[in-house]
């Protein structure tokens, strides 16, 4: 006797996006994103901090305020393939046609795609997603045949430090970079909080009281994305770019190149007609910050300032200690501090055990 299948209802889930401009304190995240947003070839924005701190809350966000752009999550679990889709082998043999399986890079784009734990990510994935959100183009290739599509997004990645790093080489492969901590002060603390509350209690009534804010910036973003085209760059923007560079003591050219398109964007933001100068200050910790050699003089200065090179400093340059002065780095486990003799003593000879009794 076969058991009839039951079926139910199923009610469709619908999650709204908490407004952009309702986000209150981390004005750095809110920036790198904006200016990921206008010009996706930056590549991305790479977020580091602890739990609770808004990361994948401004991700969804940012998707709300770009006009039809959709918002894709990457799991952890994906394949390659899910990633970056697929060809359908059978149907070239058949009728000579190649037809794409799109994978999420085709699905995400015109939008935002997000990576919650990137650092848990295989790094062949990494790697994929890193290529494609710097280049705009995706390849497929399968059996010897390929095939290309435009994927142009904004990728968000976020991570927590204490779950593992990125390896140098793929962090240099994100645009952007920040590291958030958690807010300290009592009143910001509490606006967040009346925020939250007042979201997950009623998520219309707080996208309505944003409604006009959100507006006007969605506006803005459009508008500076079709400015970009028009922006120069002048001379002293560029040298000032190649000397905060060379002071944080990059590898290769990649800083000074996000660093102009992050100026250029904020420049668009601004609805500015050239970049300057101080463009490229406001943007420069962003995309030095994750570039900056490991246990380097340029990464502890980069650390203790909250702004890069000035123009009268290009260099970033500050009065060197006498080198006498100079303390030698820890070796090995022992820490900086030299082993210290330690005295003996003799030591007293024990009497033999008694012979043994017959």
């Amino acid at each position: 006797m076969s058991i009839p299948e039951l079926t139910m209802p199923v009610e469709p889930a619908t999650r709204a996006a908490f407004p952009f401009t309702a986000l209150v304190g981390q004005p750095q995240l809110r920036l790198a994103l904006q200016l990921a947003a206008i010009d996706p070839g930056i590549g991305g924005v790479l977020i580091s901090g602890p739990r609770g701190t808004a990361k994948s809350t401004a991700a969804r966000a940012l998707a709300a305020l770009l006009p039809g752009a959709p918002f894709m999550t990457l799991p952890l679990a994906a394949s390659l393939e899910q990633l970056v889709g697929t060809l359908n082998v059978e149907d070239v043999l058949r009728d000579g046609q190649v037809r794409l399986a799109p994978g999420l890079l085709a699905r995400a784009h015109n939008g935002v795609l997000y990576v919650d734990e990137v650092n848990l990510l295989p790094d062949a994935l990494v790697d994929a997603l890193l290529d494609v959100a710097a280049s705009g183009v995706n390849t497929v290739e399968r059996d010897g045949i390929s095939q290309q599509h435009a994927a142009r997004f904004v990728l968000v990645g976020t991570m927590n430090p204490e779950e593992g790093e990125l390896r140098p080489q793929l962090l240099d492969r994100f645009g952007l970079s920040l590291v958030l901590a958690n807010p300290v002060d009592a009143a910001q603390r509490t606006a967040i909080l009346r925020a939250r509350l007042g979201f997950d209690e009623n998520p219309g009534a707080l996208a309505a009281q944003h409604a006009k804010e959100q507006a006007a910036l969605s506006a803005a973003l459009v508008a500076a994305r079709a400015a970009l085209p028009h922006l120069t760059w002048p001379d002293a923007v560029l040298n000032h770019a190649a000397a905060c560079a060379i002071a944080a003591g990059v590898d290769g050219m990649r800083a000074d190149l996000v660093m102009l398109r992050a100026a250029r964007a904020l420049a668009a933001l601004q609805g500015r007609s050239e970049v300057t100068v101080d463009d490229v200050d406001a943007v420069a910790e962003l995309a030095l910050a994750h570039r900056r050699p490991e246990g380097s003089a340029a990464q502890a200065q980069g650390n203790n300032k909250s702004s890069p090179p000035s123009r009268n400093n290009p260099e970033g340059l500050q009065d060197q200690p006498p080198a006498a002065s100079a303390q030698p780095a820890p070796q090995g486990d022992w820490g900086a501090l030299p082993a210290q003799p330690e005295g003996t003593t003799k030591v007293r000879a024990m009497a033999g055990w008694p012979p043994k009794k017959a």
